[in-house]
């Protein structure tokens, strides 16, 4: 974490540098006060089967709408909401001072910088739901007991740039990224005085080839009884023309919530976790790309513990707008000794 704030205090030693730099007024750079907004919304219905308990059915995965742009060129903004059963709840809003590539400010509610795949829009995951790691660890349903799912999503304040135009593409050598956060999820106050630190470093050495290592210091308060959350991730993604690759290791100490004995005082368990997944897509044609995962999550960082994902799903984007999506998983849960079944789903993913 250390090394992270200093990357921070550098950025902003930049930032003061370039700002220096600026002869010519801020306001006389202006075209416009504001972007005409972008409105877009998109939907993803689910039909789904396990072998189980034999259920079956439709169901609405999500729906989300959203408007964005900017105002005075510099400041871009975000508002997002979720549709589910005549229920809807804010996703993302936020205002980001996006003036320069090496240095910029963000507030508001948005994506916790904890795995790659977390900021992932779900057209572009490749699969019918997030890794397990993503899900448990990133707040999609968290390990600690987070009340419902975030979505990935915190309300904090970010940094984040990209550094050192390498190459004669230009790509940008290292891409760092630091929050603090409430620590409580989406739509809710803090609970404590506390702040959540998390953390990113990445290293493009050759471009469409990422490599990254995250960090996350904080806790969760619920009903009393707070937790600790430490985790640590390491990372690698590529990404060329329609051949996709990526492989994340997450370790997470701290307890749930669950775990507490109110009448000890104490915590069951030795709040350990950890979790990894291994992701190909591969281009057949213009239309079809066909994705395989490999996905673990330990959820006492032992075998004994393991939920075991192997998944296949083709991918049909008949429309840029419109995609069918179809994906077959094996699930071996050792969690319940025995318990191995099989699951179908189909899903078509719409946006305009």
């Amino acid at each position: 974490m250390k090394r992270l704030l200093l990357i921070a205090l550098t950025a902003c030693l930049a930032a003061v540098q370039l700002l220096a730099q600026d002869e010519v007024p801020w306001d006389r750079k202006q075209t416009g006060f504001a972007s005409t907004p972008k409105v877009g919304a998109f939907f993803i219905s689910k039909y789904g089967y396990s072998d189980l308990d034999g259920q079956h059915g439709f169901s609405q995965r999500m729906t989300r709408a959203y408007v964005d742009g900017t105002i005075l060129n510099d400041f871009k903004y975000r508002v997002q909401i979720q549709i589910n059963n005549a229920a809807f709840h804010m996703k993302d809003y936020f205002v980001e001072w996006a003036r320069w590539k090496e240095f910029s400010v963000k507030i508001g509610q948005y994506k916790r910088a904890f795995l790659f795949e977390n900021p992932y829009n779900p057209w572009d995951v490749g699969f019918g739901d997030y890794s397990q790691i993503t899900k448990k660890f990133s707040g999609m349903g968290d390990y600690c007991g987070e009340a419902g799912s975030t979505g990935g999503r915190d309300m904090g304040l970010q940094f984040q740039g990209d550094l050192f135009p390498v190459s004669s593409d230009g790509h940008r050598l290292i891409h760092y990224q630091l929050q603090l956060m409430n620590g409580q999820g989406i739509n809710t106050g803090d609970a404590n005085a506390r702040k959540d630190l998390i953390g990113s470093l990445q290293i493009q050495p050759v471009q469409d080839l990422m490599i990254g290592v995250f960090g996350w210091t904080g806790d969760y308060v619920a009903n009393g009884v707070t937790v600790d959350r430490n985790r640590w991730a390491v990372s690698a993604k590529y990404e060329h023309d329609a051949w996709s690759a990526r492989f994340e290791y997450a370790s997470s100490r701290g307890h749930k919530i669950a775990e507490y004995n109110p009448a000890t005082k104490t915590f069951r368990g030795t709040g350990m976790a950890d979790g990894w997944y291994a992701a190909v897509g591969v281009p057949v044609n213009a239309w079809l790309k066909l994705y395989a995962k490999y996905d673990v999550y330990r959820d006492r960082a032992t075998w004994d513990s393991a939920q075991t994902v192997w998944a296949f799903a083709p991918n049909m984007q008949i429309h840029k707008n419109l995609m069918l999506q179809l994906q077959y998983n094996y699930v071996d849960n050792r969690l319940v000794p025995g318990q191995k079944y099989n699951e179908f789903w189909a899903e078509v993913y719409v946006r305009f």
